[in-house]
């Protein structure tokens, strides 16, 4: 009887660690899309060859991407802002997390920045179960997590930090 409560207390504390670590997806999502929402263009840092995971398709008139964008330094973009929206020393992991930025396509293909159209943030993280019982359930030791928010832009493509 004793062993059945032990694994059933491992299992609500392991799902309990699951949904804690949701909800902070679930908030960095929702920090990184109101951010983008004010400055479109502002998605990741200057620096070439960083190690944030964001796909987003370029504009005509974005030549030389965002990147090259000295104003969007962090933390003043979109990468940084769900990154680093709660606390460090918890439960996520921020750099092994993946942060998704897309925009709605305009009918020439190219994203579109102007106020009105849409912007979804989409976080995924590869959550560690800790409990035999819960990863039997699941079929894995790794339980992907996903959070994705979407907002509306309401500011004009040039409008920077």
């Amino acid at each position: 009887m004793l062993v059945f409560l032990l694994m059933l207390l491992q299992g609500v504390l392991d799902l309990g660690r699951a949904f804690f670590t949701y909800l902070a997806l679930k908030d960095a999502s929702a920090d990184g899309v109101y951010f983008a929402a004010v400055y479109p263009k502002c998605i990741d840092g200057p620096l070439p060859g960083n190690s944030h995971n964001v796909s987003v398709l370029k504009s005509a008139d974005d030549i030389t991407g965002t990147a090259a964008n000295t104003a969007c330094k962090d933390p003043n973009n979109t990468d940084y802002r769900a990154r680093k929206s709660a606390p460090s020393g918890g439960l996520v992991d921020w750099t092994n997390a993946t942060v998704d930025i897309s925009y709605t396509a305009s009918p020439t293909g190219y994203v579109s920045y102007t106020a009105g159209s849409l912007v979804t943030v989409t976080i995924s993280y590869g959550y560690q179960l800790l409990t035999p019982l819960i990863s039997a359930i699941v079929q894995s030791q790794t339980l992907t997590l996903y959070s994705q928010s979407v907002g509306i832009i309401i500011a004009g493509p040039d409008s920077l930090p």
